[in-house]
């Protein structure tokens, strides 16, 4: 276990996986459950940054670093074993914790696919009644509804990430072009 601020400086570009629900086994494994059902970034990662609780004391805030010994998937979940945590009571005082790996860590996406923390704050712009280009908002939400993704507009507007309704995608301008309706 690395302490932030003792050899190790905490990344400014952490992204919440998952949370900690609970010990697994009594040798110091613990249960997580991921936020995504594409958990590979979790799996992949030699580190993982624990965010106590939101029940915890602000001090005790700061995210920590622990070396990933191993992980795996086991159904819809994640089970790991972290340094410096070698029993059943050592895991369960990490239950509500959140796990954060560095966005830089996460591997390249494959071409016309995104990450949702990617997403979150493009402009969404599509067209007017009178045909105008206009910006509907911002991306403020990612959201999965069980068929597909969902952006969650600033506007209120909940608009289908699908290819019939996201006509392009520009990550580097932060702009997403749909032809949903403006007023839908």
């Amino acid at each position: 276990m690395v302490q932030a601020g003792s050899g190790e400086s905490v990344p400014d570009d952490l992204v919440e996986l998952g949370r900690i629900l609970s010990a697994y086994g009594v040798r110091g494994w613990l249960k997580i459950a991921p936020h995504s059902q594409q958990f590979d970034s979790l799996l992949k990662a030699k580190t993982w940054w624990i965010a106590p609780s939101a029940h915890a004391a602000a001090s005790a805030c700061t995210p920590v670093a622990y070396k990933v010994m191993a992980a795996r998937g086991h159904s819809a979940s994640v089970v790991a074993q972290l340094e410096g945590c070698a029993d059943r009571d050592g895991a369960e005082a990490l239950r509500g914790a959140t796990v954060h790996i560095p966005r830089s860590a996460f591997p390249q996406p494959a071409e016309g696919e995104y990450y949702w923390v990617d997403l979150i704050g493009c402009a969404l712009f599509g067209q007017d009644d009178a045909g105008a280009v206009v910006q509907l908002g911002t991306v403020d939400e990612v959201m999965d509804n069980g068929a597909h993704s969902v952006l969650k507009v600033s506007n209120g507007t909940l608009v289908p990430f699908v290819d019939a309704h996201v006509l392009a995608v520009d990550m580097a301008a932060r702009r997403i072009d749909t032809n949903w309706p403006a007023d839908f």
